[in-house]
């Protein structure tokens, strides 16, 4: 956990970015993004010295004998005007100079993945001091401590508060966590987030698997697969790619597969049948044009709305057997066209519908106010829908509102237990969830009753509400007591003029 001490140093940083005219989170955090990563490289480099007294050799040293000046351990140094000059003029041509021309000691070396994505790295703190504060503030920071530095840069992706272009926002850190936990990812799972801006849902599977699974990192082809080939993240945001790239890092994750591509397009084709996961919550505002679209899914779907295409998409990347659970807008799930009809179909005939969790509209404010949902599947290519769990989410543990403050009502804890109730070896709490009455929070429907209701996922086309029998009295019975009260009232006139005489 943050530290009260850094907390607030974190937060005075952050105050001062905006009173330095840097008022885009993303655009605070990618500057601190950078930082870490130079001073990540020194720490590399040290160790490897440190290993040279042994050898007599530095394996792959990133800092050539003219380059001290380039090394935190020496910059941090120096008084906040010459440190500006050096950071500004010579460490950020550095940076560019990584992504462009990558060495054989990052590409070596698990800083790499975040190396690719600096070829476009700017430098905007407006100030000496600024910087000054900033370096000061990291330098404090164990870097060695995984749950540390991964909780920090946690923090900063807290204070994201703002949409991004294009629908794109962060997910919310208590959802992804619920979707992980229903999902129960394995050591040998091969897991992508094709629309993964900061890589939450990747940052929070790895931590799953850490603690689930830890064996996943004893042995050496279980621990090379869970830091080179488990985790696949893609992104045409650049931005969004460095602040992913380091939030796996920083998380312990070597050299995830965090790279640049529309995923809407034809570059995705070559991950066909590829991935035992999904986890994704996709950009799905605004549409697309047919030219920049993958001729493959527009066969498909023929659509610009990008949450079919992406749930398109999602099934053509999972190897049949693989499983998602991703967050669609409302209208997916009852949505009349002919696209939206056809997807459903699919997804409940062609494959394995396996629930529909409805959100309250209020989880993704202050970004958005749009209703979601998240739909659970799995690729079978050959049907298996017998029925479908529902969930209706009241409560999410914060206020609704654009202030989202922590509260007691919370109904998360429970859609993991009881979908795990459901999926579990203990009989008796499987059918007693099975056989739920459609007046309670989660519920079961046959697949025949979907399909007869034209493939309508909304949860209020199955749930039975329960209305209150109110018994009114009789409309003589209120007048009397009506003209009774007014006597009163007459009576006690008559007494007040009385003593006034």
């Amino acid at each position: 956990m943050i530290t009260g001490t850094l907390k607030s140093k974190i937060d005075r940083v952050w105050d001062a970015f905006w009173s330095g005219g840097i008022s885009n989170p993303l655009e605070v955090i990618e500057q601190i993004t950078y930082l870490l990563f130079i001073r990540r490289l020194d720490m590399k480099q040290q160790a490897a010295e440190a290993a040279a007294q042994f050898t007599g050799e530095v394996a792959n040293p990133v800092f050539g004998p003219g380059d001290a000046h380039l090394r935190w351990s020496n910059f941090k140094n120096v008084d906040a005007d010459d440190m500006f000059t050096v950071v500004r003029d010579d460490i950020f041509p550095f940076l560019r100079g990584l992504g462009e021309h990558t060495t054989v000691a990052v590409t070596d070396d698990e800083e790499s993945t975040y190396a690719e994505h600096l070829s476009g790295a700017r430098f905007t703190i407006p100030s000496p001091a600024l910087l000054s504060k900033v370096v000061d503030m990291l330098d404090e920071i164990d870097l060695d401590n995984r749950d540390t530095n991964g909780d920090l840069y946690e923090y900063l992706l807290s204070k994201i508060a703002s949409a991004g272009v294009n629908g794109q926002f962060r997910t919310p850190r208590h959802i992804i966590s619920t979707m992980v936990d229903m999902m129960e990812p394995t050591a040998q799972d091969t897991i992508c987030d094709p629309a993964c801006g900061t890589a939450g849902f990747l940052m929070e599977a790895s931590e799953y698997i850490r603690a689930n699974h830890p064996e996943a990192l004893r042995n050496k082809r279980d621990r090379e697969h869970f830091h080179r080939d488990m985790f696949h993240g893609f992104d045409f945001d650049s931005t969004m790619l460095r602040i992913g790239s380091m939030n796996m890092l920083l998380h312990g994750v070597d050299r995830p597969d965090i790279r640049y591509r529309d995923s809407l397009s034809e570059d995705a084709s070559g991950d066909r049948d590829r991935y035992s996961l999904i986890l994704a919550n996709p950009p799905f505002a605004g549409s697309l044009d047919y030219e920049q679209t993958s001729a493959d899914l527009l066969r498909t779907v023929k659509t610009k709305k990008t949450e079919l295409l992406f749930l398109a998409l999602f099934l053509k990347l999972l190897k049949p057997g693989g499983r998602a659970a991703v967050i669609v807008p409302d209208g997916v799930l009852f949505g009349s066209s002919k696209v939206h009809k056809t997807l459903r179909t699919m997804l409940v005939e062609d494959h394995k519908l396996d629930a529909v969790v409805k959100l309250p509209s209020g989880v993704f404010k202050p970004y958005a106010g749009v209703s979601t949902a998240i739909l659970f599947f799995t690729r079978t290519d050959a049907g298996g829908t017998d029925d479908v769990w529902f969930y209706d989410v009241q409560a999410d543990g914060f206020s609704l509102d654009d202030k989202r403050n922590p509260v007691d009502a919370n109904d998360l804890p429970q859609v993991v237990e009881r979908w795990r109730a459901l999926h579990g070896d203990d009989q008796a709490a499987a059918e007693a969830e099975r056989t739920r009455a459609r007046t309670e929070r989660s519920f079961v429907v046959p697949k025949a009753e979907i399909a007869g209701q034209d493939y309508d996922l909304s949860i209020n086309r199955y749930k039975e509400i329960v209305y209150e029998e109110v018994e009114y009295r009789e409309p003589l019975d209120i007048i009397a007591d009506v003209e009774a009260l007014n006597k009163e009232i007459e009576a006690d006139l008559a007494q007040l003029k009385e003593m006034l005489k």
